[in-house]
């Protein structure tokens, strides 16, 4: 009896632990950035988007504000699409650009929005007119390399 009794407290404790797992990752997820959170969602094309995936980071002067919620091949420019979601509050500059940054030389990559100087936000489901491609280390490398100018 004393065996089982044991065994049901380790399994309650296994189960508690667990539990507790759980709600740290609820409350550190930032569950709440995304579509249908009462956020801005904006739109912003990039030649090449190397290093991004959805859920990724986008920030503005280093602060996280939103994530990437999704990523898709327009097939009329070949230009990577990539829908962002604000979170509630946070308004962007119509003349502000979108960039590509990096986290570190091997780490992934994020969206930095640096804001323009207008008056005028964008609005729910409008594009970022200006986007600054990823970097690809390696290229840049290979075309000092080579004396190469073209990608």
């Amino acid at each position: 009896m004393a065996e089982s009794t044991a065994e049901a407290l380790v399994g309650a404790l296994v189960i508690a632990v667990a539990g507790g797992f759980v709600v740290y990752a609820a409350t550190t997820a930032d569950l709440g950035i995304g579509a249908g959170s009462g956020g801005t969602e904006l739109v912003a094309e990039f030649r090449k988007a190397e290093g991004l995936a959805p859920g990724g980071d986008v920030r503005i002067a280093g602060v996280r504000v939103g994530s990437i919620t999704s990523m898709a091949l327009d097939p009329d420019s070949y230009r990577a699409r990539i829908t962002i979601a604000l979170q509630p509050g946070v308004q962007v500059p119509d003349d502000s650009a979108a960039k590509i940054t990096a986290n570190s030389l091997l780490g992934d990559s994020y969206i930095l929005i640096d804001p323009g100087a207008s008056e005028f936000m964008l609005a729910d489901g409008e594009s970022i007119a200006y986007t600054q491609d990823s970097v690809n280390l390696i290229d840049m490398v290979g075309r000092f390399i080579t004396g190469s100018t073209s990608e």
